[in-house]
Protein backbone atom coordinates (compact mmCIF):
# COMPACT_ATOMS: atom_id res chain seq x y z
CA UNK A 1 0.00 0.00 0.00
CA UNK A 2 2.61 2.35 0.99
CA UNK A 3 4.54 1.89 -2.23
CA UNK A 4 1.69 2.81 -4.14
CA UNK A 5 0.54 6.31 -2.44
CA UNK A 6 4.50 7.05 -1.69
CA UNK A 7 4.64 9.61 -4.38
CA UNK A 8 1.23 11.52 -3.28
CA UNK A 9 2.53 11.82 0.35
CA UNK A 10 5.71 13.25 -1.21
CA UNK A 11 4.07 15.85 -3.53
CA UNK A 12 1.41 16.65 -0.32
CA UNK A 13 4.40 17.36 1.96
CA UNK A 14 5.63 19.72 -0.53
CA UNK A 15 2.29 21.11 -1.59
CA UNK A 16 1.61 22.21 2.08
CA UNK A 17 5.02 23.70 2.36
CA UNK A 18 4.28 25.89 -0.45
CA UNK A 19 0.57 27.05 0.67
CA UNK A 20 1.81 27.82 3.92
CA UNK A 21 5.14 29.65 2.84
CA UNK A 22 2.75 31.48 -0.07
CA UNK A 23 -0.10 32.17 2.47
CA UNK A 24 2.24 33.82 4.93
CA UNK A 25 3.72 36.11 1.60
CA UNK A 26 0.59 36.57 0.19
CA UNK A 27 -1.17 37.99 3.33
CA UNK A 28 0.71 37.59 6.99
CA UNK A 29 -0.11 35.04 9.52
CA UNK A 30 -2.34 33.31 6.94
CA UNK A 31 0.00 30.36 6.17
CA UNK A 32 -2.62 28.80 8.76
CA UNK A 33 -5.47 29.33 6.96
CA UNK A 34 -3.93 28.44 3.19
CA UNK A 35 -3.00 24.75 4.76
CA UNK A 36 -6.56 24.17 5.76
CA UNK A 37 -7.86 25.34 2.83
CA UNK A 38 -5.52 23.28 0.82
CA UNK A 39 -6.45 20.07 3.03
CA UNK A 40 -10.09 20.94 2.29
CA UNK A 41 -9.66 21.29 -1.36
CA UNK A 42 -7.19 17.99 -1.39
CA UNK A 43 -10.39 15.69 0.58
CA UNK A 44 -12.77 17.36 -1.72
CA UNK A 45 -10.93 16.75 -5.20
CA UNK A 46 -10.64 12.87 -4.40
CA UNK A 47 -14.28 12.17 -2.87
CA UNK A 48 -15.27 13.82 -6.38
CA UNK A 49 -12.92 11.92 -8.41
CA UNK A 50 -13.16 8.44 -6.94
CA UNK A 51 -15.51 7.51 -9.64
CA UNK A 52 -13.19 8.98 -11.50
CA UNK A 53 -10.75 6.61 -10.43
CA UNK A 54 -12.60 3.18 -11.07
CA UNK A 55 -12.97 4.45 -15.00
CA UNK A 56 -9.21 5.19 -15.06
CA UNK A 57 -8.12 1.63 -14.02
CA UNK A 58 -10.84 -0.14 -16.53
CA UNK A 59 -8.76 2.01 -19.35
CA UNK A 60 -5.35 1.46 -17.49
CA UNK A 61 -5.72 -2.17 -17.19
CA UNK A 62 -5.54 -2.69 -21.09
CA UNK A 63 -2.29 0.01 -21.61
CA UNK A 64 1.26 -0.95 -20.86
CA UNK A 65 3.56 -0.12 -18.39
CA UNK A 66 5.40 2.84 -20.02
CA UNK A 67 1.90 4.42 -21.01
CA UNK A 68 0.95 3.19 -16.88
CA UNK A 69 4.33 5.29 -15.79
CA UNK A 70 3.21 8.71 -18.33
CA UNK A 71 -0.24 8.61 -16.74
CA UNK A 72 1.10 9.23 -13.20
CA UNK A 73 4.01 11.88 -14.34
CA UNK A 74 2.83 13.47 -17.63
CA UNK A 75 -0.45 13.01 -16.72
CA UNK A 76 -0.10 14.66 -13.15
CA UNK A 77 1.53 17.65 -14.77
CA UNK A 78 -1.41 18.13 -17.14
CA UNK A 79 -3.76 17.67 -14.53
CA UNK A 80 -2.29 20.27 -12.35
CA UNK A 81 -0.96 22.58 -14.30
CA UNK A 82 -2.99 22.58 -17.92
CA UNK A 83 -6.48 21.44 -16.69
CA UNK A 84 -6.58 23.52 -13.00
CA UNK A 85 -4.50 26.03 -14.16
CA UNK A 86 -4.31 26.80 -17.53
CA UNK A 87 -7.11 25.57 -19.07
CA UNK A 88 -9.76 28.18 -17.15
CA UNK A 89 -7.57 30.84 -18.04
CA UNK A 90 -7.59 29.79 -21.63
CA UNK A 91 -11.07 30.22 -21.60
CA UNK A 92 -12.09 33.02 -19.98
CA UNK A 93 -9.58 34.65 -22.80
CA UNK A 94 -11.63 32.80 -25.40
CA UNK A 95 -14.79 33.96 -23.99
CA UNK A 96 -13.56 37.48 -22.39
CA UNK A 97 -11.65 38.70 -25.57
CA UNK A 98 -8.54 39.28 -23.08
CA UNK A 99 -5.70 38.24 -23.81
CA UNK A 100 -3.90 35.13 -22.31
CA UNK A 101 -1.71 37.35 -20.75
CA UNK A 102 -4.18 40.09 -19.16
CA UNK A 103 -6.00 36.50 -17.74
CA UNK A 104 -2.86 35.52 -16.00
CA UNK A 105 -2.17 38.72 -14.40
CA UNK A 106 -6.00 39.08 -13.61
CA UNK A 107 -6.07 35.52 -11.66
CA UNK A 108 -2.83 36.66 -9.48
CA UNK A 109 -3.53 39.91 -8.68
CA UNK A 110 -7.52 40.47 -9.50
CA UNK A 111 -9.10 37.51 -8.32
CA UNK A 112 -12.40 38.95 -8.06
CA UNK A 113 -12.84 40.02 -11.63
CA UNK A 114 -10.64 36.47 -12.87
CA UNK A 115 -13.95 34.31 -10.57
CA UNK A 116 -16.23 37.02 -12.37
CA UNK A 117 -15.04 35.56 -15.78
CA UNK A 118 -15.20 31.95 -15.05
CA UNK A 119 -18.53 32.57 -13.82
CA UNK A 120 -19.65 33.80 -16.39
CA UNK A 121 -18.53 30.77 -18.51
CA UNK A 122 -19.21 28.36 -16.15
CA UNK A 123 -22.74 26.88 -17.75
CA UNK A 124 -20.73 26.07 -21.54
CA UNK A 125 -17.90 24.82 -19.36
CA UNK A 126 -20.31 22.05 -17.54
CA UNK A 127 -22.32 21.45 -20.39
CA UNK A 128 -19.19 20.84 -22.55
CA UNK A 129 -18.31 18.05 -19.44
CA UNK A 130 -21.55 16.57 -19.01
CA UNK A 131 -22.13 15.59 -22.18
CA UNK A 132 -19.11 14.21 -22.75
CA UNK A 133 -19.90 12.25 -18.94
CA UNK A 134 -23.10 11.22 -20.19
CA UNK A 135 -21.84 9.71 -23.60
CA UNK A 136 -19.30 7.48 -21.18
CA UNK A 137 -22.91 6.66 -19.40
CA UNK A 138 -24.97 5.51 -22.12
CA UNK A 139 -21.97 4.12 -23.83
CA UNK A 140 -21.47 1.54 -21.06
CA UNK A 141 -25.34 0.94 -20.22
CA UNK A 142 -26.23 0.11 -23.91
CA UNK A 143 -22.57 -1.66 -24.76
CA UNK A 144 -24.00 -5.29 -26.34
CA UNK A 145 -20.91 -6.90 -24.45
CA UNK A 146 -21.95 -6.37 -21.23
CA UNK A 147 -23.41 -9.17 -19.56
CA UNK A 148 -23.86 -8.21 -15.78
CA UNK A 149 -26.12 -6.28 -14.03
CA UNK A 150 -26.05 -4.09 -10.84
CA UNK A 151 -29.73 -2.21 -11.18
CA UNK A 152 -31.21 -4.81 -13.20
CA UNK A 153 -34.81 -3.13 -13.93
CA UNK A 154 -32.79 -0.07 -15.00
CA UNK A 155 -29.94 -1.75 -16.85
CA UNK A 156 -31.83 -4.71 -18.59
CA UNK A 157 -34.11 -2.62 -20.52
CA UNK A 158 -30.98 0.06 -21.61
CA UNK A 159 -29.18 -3.18 -22.54
CA UNK A 160 -32.30 -3.67 -24.98
CA UNK A 161 -32.17 -0.63 -26.94
CA UNK A 162 -28.79 -1.39 -27.95
CA UNK A 163 -30.11 -2.12 -31.46
CA UNK A 164 -30.91 1.40 -32.40
CA UNK A 165 -27.35 2.66 -34.02
CA UNK A 166 -26.08 5.57 -32.11
CA UNK A 167 -28.36 5.07 -29.20
CA UNK A 168 -25.77 6.73 -26.69
CA UNK A 169 -25.72 9.86 -29.19
CA UNK A 170 -29.67 10.57 -29.67
CA UNK A 171 -29.97 10.57 -25.59
CA UNK A 172 -27.41 12.38 -25.29
CA UNK A 173 -28.94 15.15 -27.63
CA UNK A 174 -32.24 14.68 -26.21
CA UNK A 175 -31.01 15.80 -22.65
CA UNK A 176 -28.79 18.77 -24.69
CA UNK A 177 -31.83 20.17 -26.05
CA UNK A 178 -33.71 19.73 -22.74
CA UNK A 179 -31.32 21.60 -21.10
CA UNK A 180 -31.15 24.33 -23.70
CA UNK A 181 -34.41 25.32 -22.91
CA UNK A 182 -33.66 26.40 -19.48
CA UNK A 183 -30.68 28.66 -20.78
CA UNK A 184 -30.84 32.26 -20.87
CA UNK A 185 -30.87 33.43 -24.23
CA UNK A 186 -27.41 35.12 -24.55
CA UNK A 187 -25.86 31.83 -23.62
CA UNK A 188 -27.94 29.42 -25.41
CA UNK A 189 -25.70 29.36 -28.68
CA UNK A 190 -22.51 29.03 -26.69
CA UNK A 191 -23.91 26.05 -23.90
CA UNK A 192 -25.21 24.46 -27.20
CA UNK A 193 -22.07 24.00 -29.14
CA UNK A 194 -20.01 22.99 -26.05
CA UNK A 195 -22.54 20.54 -25.99
CA UNK A 196 -22.08 18.99 -29.90
CA UNK A 197 -18.06 19.64 -28.67
CA UNK A 198 -18.18 17.14 -25.92
CA UNK A 199 -20.28 14.68 -27.81
CA UNK A 200 -18.06 15.13 -31.28
CA UNK A 201 -15.11 14.96 -28.83
CA UNK A 202 -16.15 12.15 -27.45
CA UNK A 203 -17.07 9.94 -30.70
CA UNK A 204 -13.64 10.90 -32.31
CA UNK A 205 -11.53 9.51 -29.48
CA UNK A 206 -13.63 6.55 -28.87
CA UNK A 207 -13.41 5.62 -32.13
CA UNK A 208 -9.83 6.43 -32.54
CA UNK A 209 -9.50 4.33 -29.19
CA UNK A 210 -11.45 1.22 -30.37
CA UNK A 211 -9.90 0.99 -33.77
CA UNK A 212 -6.02 1.02 -32.34
CA UNK A 213 -7.36 -1.51 -29.52
CA UNK A 214 -8.66 -3.46 -32.49
CA UNK A 215 -5.10 -3.11 -34.03
CA UNK A 216 -3.22 -4.00 -30.89
CA UNK A 217 -5.79 -7.10 -30.67
CA UNK A 218 -4.99 -8.62 -33.51
CA UNK A 219 -0.72 -8.02 -33.31
CA UNK A 220 -0.87 -9.46 -29.78
CA UNK A 221 -3.40 -12.39 -31.60
CA UNK A 222 -0.27 -12.79 -33.89
CA UNK A 223 3.08 -12.98 -31.25
CA UNK A 224 0.96 -14.62 -29.03
CA UNK A 225 0.94 -11.73 -26.31
CA UNK A 226 -1.60 -9.28 -24.59
CA UNK A 227 -3.09 -6.34 -26.48
CA UNK A 228 -1.92 -2.60 -24.78
CA UNK A 229 -2.77 0.70 -25.99
CA UNK A 230 -0.34 3.26 -25.86
CA UNK A 231 -0.51 6.94 -26.23
CA UNK A 232 -4.30 7.35 -27.34
CA UNK A 233 -5.46 5.50 -24.01
CA UNK A 234 -3.39 8.58 -22.54
CA UNK A 235 -5.19 10.66 -23.86
CA UNK A 236 -8.87 8.99 -23.45
CA UNK A 237 -7.49 9.02 -19.67
CA UNK A 238 -6.76 12.82 -19.84
CA UNK A 239 -10.04 13.52 -21.31
CA UNK A 240 -11.89 11.59 -18.67
CA UNK A 241 -9.93 13.71 -16.40
CA UNK A 242 -10.41 17.17 -17.63
CA UNK A 243 -14.36 16.41 -17.87
CA UNK A 244 -14.04 15.15 -14.55
CA UNK A 245 -12.04 18.21 -12.99
CA UNK A 246 -14.21 20.97 -14.67
CA UNK A 247 -16.85 20.95 -11.50
CA UNK A 248 -14.33 21.07 -9.58
CA UNK A 249 -12.38 24.14 -10.46
CA UNK A 250 -15.26 25.42 -10.99
CA UNK A 251 -16.69 25.15 -7.51
CA UNK A 252 -13.14 25.47 -5.47
CA UNK A 253 -13.44 29.13 -6.19
CA UNK A 254 -16.44 29.13 -3.88
CA UNK A 255 -13.75 28.13 -1.25
CA UNK A 256 -11.30 29.89 -1.99
CA UNK A 257 -9.81 33.01 -4.61
CA UNK A 258 -6.18 32.10 -4.80
CA UNK A 259 -5.25 30.49 -7.65
CA UNK A 260 -1.90 29.04 -6.60
CA UNK A 261 -3.80 27.60 -3.22
CA UNK A 262 -6.29 25.93 -5.58
CA UNK A 263 -3.96 24.24 -7.42
CA UNK A 264 -2.16 23.05 -5.18
CA UNK A 265 -4.67 21.91 -2.99
CA UNK A 266 -6.57 20.08 -6.70
CA UNK A 267 -3.03 19.13 -7.00
CA UNK A 268 -2.78 16.67 -4.18
CA UNK A 269 -6.21 15.35 -4.31
CA UNK A 270 -5.42 14.95 -8.49
CA UNK A 271 -1.84 13.08 -6.90
CA UNK A 272 -4.16 10.88 -4.68
CA UNK A 273 -6.44 9.54 -7.42
CA UNK A 274 -3.92 8.65 -9.33
CA UNK A 275 -2.11 6.42 -7.09
CA UNK A 276 -5.64 5.22 -6.08
CA UNK A 277 -6.17 4.05 -9.70
CA UNK A 278 -2.56 2.46 -9.87
CA UNK A 279 -3.62 0.57 -6.81
CA UNK A 280 -6.78 -0.59 -8.09
CA UNK A 281 -5.17 -2.00 -11.63
CA UNK A 282 -2.42 -3.64 -9.95
CA UNK A 283 -4.92 -5.32 -7.27
CA UNK A 284 -7.13 -6.75 -9.63
CA UNK A 285 -9.99 -4.34 -8.04
CA UNK A 286 -12.47 -4.28 -10.51
CA UNK A 287 -12.63 -8.45 -11.13
CA UNK A 288 -12.56 -8.99 -7.36
CA UNK A 289 -15.37 -6.40 -6.93
CA UNK A 290 -17.72 -7.43 -9.70
CA UNK A 291 -20.20 -4.14 -10.02
CA UNK A 292 -17.72 -1.30 -9.04
CA UNK A 293 -18.22 -0.61 -12.52
CA UNK A 294 -21.52 -0.04 -12.93
CA UNK A 295 -21.60 2.11 -9.35
CA UNK A 296 -18.72 4.46 -11.51
CA UNK A 297 -20.83 4.55 -14.36
CA UNK A 298 -23.76 5.53 -12.28
CA UNK A 299 -22.49 8.43 -10.36
CA UNK A 300 -21.10 9.27 -13.94
CA UNK A 301 -24.33 10.01 -14.92
CA UNK A 302 -25.57 11.76 -12.14
CA UNK A 303 -22.49 13.67 -12.37
CA UNK A 304 -23.71 14.18 -16.25
CA UNK A 305 -26.79 15.96 -14.51
CA UNK A 306 -25.66 17.83 -11.71
CA UNK A 307 -23.70 19.73 -14.07
CA UNK A 308 -26.90 20.14 -16.65
CA UNK A 309 -28.65 21.13 -13.31
CA UNK A 310 -25.71 23.93 -12.08
CA UNK A 311 -26.20 25.67 -15.05
CA UNK A 312 -29.11 27.09 -13.54
CA UNK A 313 -28.58 26.41 -9.89
CA UNK A 314 -25.57 26.46 -7.86
CA UNK A 315 -25.28 22.91 -6.35
CA UNK A 316 -22.71 22.91 -3.29
CA UNK A 317 -19.28 20.75 -4.27
CA UNK A 318 -19.92 18.61 -0.80
CA UNK A 319 -23.05 17.37 -2.44
CA UNK A 320 -21.70 16.48 -5.35
CA UNK A 321 -18.90 14.50 -3.96
CA UNK A 322 -21.10 12.76 -1.93
CA UNK A 323 -22.88 11.48 -4.56
CA UNK A 324 -20.41 9.66 -6.17
CA UNK A 325 -18.88 8.35 -2.73
CA UNK A 326 -22.38 7.45 -1.93
CA UNK A 327 -23.47 5.46 -5.13
CA UNK A 328 -19.77 3.77 -5.61
CA UNK A 329 -19.45 3.02 -2.23
CA UNK A 330 -23.24 0.91 -2.39
CA UNK A 331 -21.43 -0.77 -5.78
CA UNK A 332 -19.08 -1.77 -3.16
CA UNK A 333 -21.20 -3.52 -0.78
CA UNK A 334 -23.23 -5.05 -2.96
CA UNK A 335 -20.17 -6.53 -4.70
CA UNK A 336 -19.34 -8.35 -1.07
CA UNK A 337 -22.42 -10.03 -0.45
CA UNK A 338 -22.52 -11.10 -4.16
CA UNK A 339 -19.29 -12.59 -3.05
CA UNK A 340 -20.01 -13.97 0.04
CA UNK A 341 -23.35 -15.78 -1.83
CA UNK A 342 -21.12 -17.03 -4.34
CA UNK A 343 -18.63 -18.22 -1.72
CA UNK A 344 -21.86 -19.59 0.11
CA UNK A 345 -23.21 -21.89 -3.25
CA UNK A 346 -19.88 -23.40 -3.47
CA UNK A 347 -19.37 -24.11 0.33
CA UNK A 348 -23.00 -26.00 -0.57
CA UNK A 349 -21.46 -27.88 -3.18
Amino acid sequence: MIKYFKGSFIITAIGLILAYLWGEHSSQESGLLALFVVIFLSILEVTLSFDNAVINAMKLEKMDDKWRHRFITWGILIAVFGMRFLFPIIVVSAFSGLSILSVTKLAFYDVDKYAHYLHLVHAPLVTFGGTFLLMIFFSYFFNKEKETHWISCIEAPLLSLNCVKYIDVVFTMLALMILQNFIPENQKLSVVMAGFTGIILYLVIDSVSNFLELVAERKAALIGGTAKLGFIGFLYLELIDASFSLDGVLGSFAISKDIIIISIGLAIGAMFVRSLTIYMVDMKTLKQYLFLEHGAHWAIGLLAIVMFISTRIEIPEVITGSIGLVIVGAAFISSIMHNKKLSKQENDK
